[in-house]
């Protein structure tokens, strides 16, 4: 059995970190410059990140490596790093983490249209992710995390594509943003239902607009497969502009309020997206910590 794997057959609420592209903005990353790029440049910053999350108690860190598959790589010119940039990302968040704490390969969408709305093909996309869930399992880490997907047909392709190439554990999370639906137009339930199917270890739903909204697809998803674990990583609300920054208003007090309502929910893995900081974390876990009344 995976490190993971017997951490969820525990009891308990499994704590995972927060936004990383937010945190590495406020560290200076440039407009237009991907994240992933800092893996190879900006590595002190990068160890850092995870290691703040680290310090506010987390059980799960997740690599920088969100827009690190092939595909999406070419566009910035860096698609020759792809498997310099995620070795290099699973090492970081490596040695950020303590005996305890448990790293995630992290792995969004493509950003591009899958065939017939757009010119790529579930081929193609299956083997981007095959080849990064290559790259991350070579690097360590303890699962592969598929994240913030739209279309539910992507999300299967990079399950497939994980599923090709290791035996980790898969967690796979759609965002829900529009109506409670995808962007794409699926909905929670109809997502648990196909990507449970799938033999995957975990789903759930991250990023989306508000916490509520967030909570109200988990639940959806909870009713559609009453026997699957769940994870909830909710964006600390919709960022506006101020002072020519984008400021997110949910403070750590709120986001750990509702950190309980995931928990009575049954969300096993919960932690936060865009916006969420160490301290939105420390507070969910100060909040879980407080005796049940």
């Amino acid at each position: 059995m995976t490190r993971l794997r017997e951490r969820l057959s525990q009891s308990g609420t499994i704590i995972a970190d927060g936004a990383s592209g937010t945190m590495l903005q406020a560290a200076g990353l440039p407009p237009g410059i991907a994240p992933e790029y800092w893996n190879l440049v900006k590595p002190a910053e990068i160890r850092a990140l995870h290691q703040s999350y680290v310090d506010a108690g987390c059980d799960v860190i997740l690599t920088n490596t969100f827009g690190a598959s092939g595909i999406r790589l070419q566009e910035t010119d860096l698609g020759d790093h792809t498997y310099e940039i995620n070795l290099t990302a699973a090492k970081l968040a490596r040695q950020a983490a303590n005996d305890k704490t448990l790293v995630l390969g992290d792995i969004g969408p493509t950003g591009q249209l899958l065939e017939p709305l757009g010119r790529l093909s579930i081929e193609e996309v299956t083997a981007t992710f095959a080849e990064q869930a290559t790259y991350l399992a070579e690097g360590a880490v303890d699962g592969i995390f598929i994240e913030t997907m739209s279309d539910l047909n992507e999300a299967v392709a990079a399950v497939k594509g994980a599923k090709q190439v290791t035996k980790l554990p898969i967690l796979v999370s759609m965002s829900f943003d529009s109506h409670g639906r995808t962007m794409m137009g699926i909905k929670p339930e109809d997502a648990a239902i196909r990507l449970w199917e799938l033999g995957v270890d975990v789903i759930g739903a991250n990023c989306g607009r508000t916490l509520s909204e967030t909570l109200e697809a988990v639940t959806k998803m909870r009713q559609a497969v009453p026997h699957a674990i769940l994870l909830a990583k909710p964006n600390a609300g919709l960022p506006h502009e101020k002072d020519g920054k984008s400021v997110y208003d949910i403070s750590p007090h709120t986001m750990a309020e509702y950190a309980m309502e995931f928990v009575k929910l049954g969300v096993k893995i919960l932690g936060g997206c865009c916006g969420s900081t160490p301290k939105h974390i420390e507070a969910v876990i100060e909040a879980l910590r407080q005796p049940k009344r």
